[in-house]
């Protein structure tokens, strides 16, 4: 299974940090927020990784090369001139690149001890598996809702992110920019897709004062 991390946001509201580094090479515990990423997708078995790239782009593959330090393959979908196409319009401009098998996506601003699952199957008809978490402070409402194992659009638990598609839920998406959220809702009413409760390590690392908070999580834990 080909992997793919979501890169090429502005970070605006991680704001000064990211007036220079695009917020996946920020630093927590001295290593860039998408090198944990994959440093753990190469240790579970993942070979091929698709990242997007847009704000400050151009650092990124400088920065990472292209993952054999890791045993890895990284390609690069560049966003640069479009200046980012949201989520689920970058990953229709790299779908080339992804191929037609299922295929993970994973946020390159989280930090998570969610176990990555290269062997991950989609029942028949099902266009997404969603990776769903207890809600944060800053998003207390949620996103969806679990019934039984279908996710549906209804507010209970927080989008953490993590998910696992089919390339056919993509199939009508126009190249251009495009949120993935009304695209996942669409298929909810559908009944495809399907979706799981992680209540383990999670933060979404959206502002300076998260980033600073792992960063303090992760200096007690090598002391």
């Amino acid at each position: 299974m080909k992997v793919m991390i979501l890169a090429a946001g502005l970070g605006s509201r991680m704001r000064p940090l990211t007036d220079v580094t695009p917020k996946p090479l920020l630093k927590a515990g001295g290593v860039p927020l998408i090198v944990w990423h994959i440093e753990k997708l190469a240790h579970q078995g993942f070979k091929d990784i698709v990242i997007n790239i847009a704000h400050l782009g151009y650092q990124i593959p400088k920065a990472l090369g292209d993952g054999s330090q890791w045993g890895v393959h990284i390609s690069y979908s560049d966003e640069q001139e479009e200046g980012g196409l949201e989520s689920a319009g970058g990953i229709v401009k790299a779908l080339p690149l992804l191929k037609d098998d299922n295929f993970l996506v994973i946020n390159g601003d989280i930090f998570t001890a969610y176990d990555f699952q290269p062997n991950r199957k989609l029942a028949k008809g099902i266009l997404a598996h969603l990776i769903l978490v207890p809600n944060p402070e800053h998003n207390p409402q949620g996103d969806f809702a679990l019934e039984g194992q279908r996710v549906i659009d209804r507010k209970q638990y927080t989008f953490s992110g993590i998910g696992y598609y089919a390339p056919e839920l993509f199939k009508n998406v126009q190249y251009g920019k495009s949120a993935l959220a009304p695209l996942l809702r669409e298929a909810m009413k559908e009944g495809k897709v399907t979706g799981e409760l992680y209540e383990g390590q999670w933060l979404d690392i959206g502002t300076p004062k998260r980033l600073e908070d792992l960063n303090l999580t992760l200096l007690k834990q090598t002391r």
